[in-house]
């Protein structure tokens, strides 16, 4: 199970929940199918099937349940281990259930009549301990993939007690060991298990610490294989996470290099990363535009270059401006000047450029493959604009699969991406994102977005995620999905006059949840 897609992080789970519930998959559904994952693995061990209840009745189980869906999914559990003598202690109390989806299956237990008991400290979880040595089955519920920092009383306790159970019992471990990492495989502290039951996929901590998981088991739980490609809302609240304590600057600085031409394509490129939530914007623009751009709002910083258009003699300054900044997002509005296409292939190929954003006129500069392996390149194409880049070594045409073709379409943007070493989000009425390895797909947006300035957005967008996430691929994927979101909102109510500045205005109000 070495293959990437064998495995899945404990952040692209949690991310992959959100987009669920957000797509109609309801948190409640994927609860109640991991339940009966766990219930029928405990009743294959124990050859029961159901048809022998006085059988049924001597396996005792015991569920050492935490707060959160962990503990939703061992309530869940619970009712499809019917027959069986179950018993359940909750290490805290019901009132403090986190979610509304555990808070339901813990009500249904209630009412139905099950054993519960509400452990609100470590000495009340000793006096448990026989029950625990005289369990069959101890199913540990107590802490999910979600788990971080130091493991604190009275789980740790809870920990303790499962592992000097009676050596017979046969401890499940829902989803993870609570106390191993999900991702690393470290622990602390952590349940030892007999069986481990995981949904959908393995986190990759489980791959590594055997004494720990006991035999794994990867349930299905009814998440389409399609699901874990398209964009969501969960894609978006990992591209912004912070530090609370984070200072000016901490959250991105972005440089906007566009404008010659056309004034609007840049400005409207920084308003979106500024409204996305970057903490600096710098709009290098030639002299010839820099005022006009400044005059537009207040909140703009504006470096006048030396001309009317980029040229070879701004590079220096370009250059430097660059080194001050996390990324740079260059192309919008430059003009096709042949001037202008040297002096951006110089500023793509600088070795300040780390983290690039490649759009529109940029790409009449952009050489790919990209040799230098420390520069992560992001380039945000419609299907026209392959044409513009040049492609291994002097060529310039490649065949985009037609819309209809979707999976030819991602074929072809995750080979490019490969072959080029590049991240591609290529625009279109679903966009497609992918690092060479990875495709996501973003469905979310509508047709009043071909208005002109909404691909500059999208850029910005790219750009102001780009700087605040170490992963390109999700902050292509958290802009087309922000961007198409937003499109939406502007839609709702001005349908087919919708504006650029009008998406641009509504990406507030998709990210204001998920900081």
């Amino acid at each position: 199970m070495k293959d990437k897609e064998a495995y899945i992080t404990a952040e692209e789970m949690a991310a992959l929940d959100e987009n669920c519930s957000f797509f109609g998959l309801a948190p409640l559904q994927l609860m109640e199918n991991a339940g009966a994952n766990i219930a029928t693995e405990i009743k294959k061990r124990f050859a029961y099937n159901g048809s022998s209840e006085e059988k049924a009745e001597t396996v005792k189980v015991t569920i050492v349940a935490g707060k959160g869906n962990n503990g939703g999914d061992a309530f869940a559990a619970a009712r499809h281990l019917h027959g069986l003598n179950v018993k359940i202690l909750l290490i805290g109390r019901s009132h403090d259930l986190r979610t509304e989806e555990t808070k339901r299956n813990w009500r249904i237990l209630k009412e139905s009549g099950y054993e519960l008991e509400e452990i609100a400290d470590s000495s009340e979880l000793k006096a448990r301990a026989n029950l625990l040595n005289a369990s069959d089955v101890i199913i540990d519920a107590i802490f999910g993939t979600g788990i971080t920092g130091k493991i604190r009383e009275p789980e740790a306790t809870a920990i303790d007690l499962i592992n000097a159970a009676k050596p017979q019992a046969l401890v499940v471990a829902i989803d993870i060991p609570s106390g191993l990492d999900p991702d690393t495989g470290e622990a602390e502290k952590a349940v030892r298990a007999n069986l481990t039951v995981t949904f959908h996929k393995a986190k990759r901590g489980l791959l590594k610490k055997e004494e720990y998981v006991g035999e794994l088991v990867v349930a299905d739980i009814g998440i389409p294989e399609g699901m874990e490609k398209l964009a969501g809302p969960g894609d978006v609240r990992f591209a912004l996470k912070r530090n609370a304590r984070s200072h000016k600057g901490d959250n991105g600085r972005v440089l906007i290099v566009g404008g010659g031409p056309f004034f609007g394509a840049p400005t409207l490129a920084a308003l979106a990363a500024l409204r996305a939530g970057a903490d600096w914007v710098t709009i290098a623009a030639p002299k010839t535009v820099s005022s006009v751009i400044s005059s537009l709002s207040p909140n703009l910083i504006v470096h006048p270059l030396s001309s009317e258009i980029l040229v070879e003699k701004d590079v220096p300054v370009v250059s430097n401006l660059i080194r001050k900044h996390d990324v740079v997002v260059i192309g919008m509005g430059l003009g096709t000047e042949d001037e202008t296409k040297r002096a951006t292939r110089r500023l793509i190929e600088d070795e300040a450029s780390k983290n690039v954003v490649v759009d529109a006129d940029g790409f009449y500069g952009l050489s790919v493959p990209i040799e230098a392996e420390d520069k992560l390149v992001i380039v945000t194409p419609h299907v026209g604009e392959f044409s513009k880049m040049e492609i291994g070594g002097g060529g310039r045409g490649v065949t985009v699969p037609p819309e209809n073709m979707l999976e030819e379409r991602m074929k072809f943007v995750k080979d490019f991406s490969r072959l080029n070493n590049v991240i591609t989000l290529m625009k279109g009425p679903t966009d497609i994102v992918s690092d060479g390895s990875r495709v996501k797909i973003n469905r979310i947006g509508n047709a009043g977005m071909t208005v002109g300035g909404t691909g500059d957005v999208l850029a910005g967008l790219v750009g102001a995620f780009f700087a605040i996430a170490s992963d390109p691929l999700k902050a292509a994927t958290a802009a087309a999905f922000v961007s198409g979101a937003a499109g939406d909102i502007a839609f709702e109510e001005k349908g087919y006059g919708l504006l650029a500045t009008d998406v641009i205005e509504n990406i507030p109000k998709v990210t204001k949840d998920f900081r």
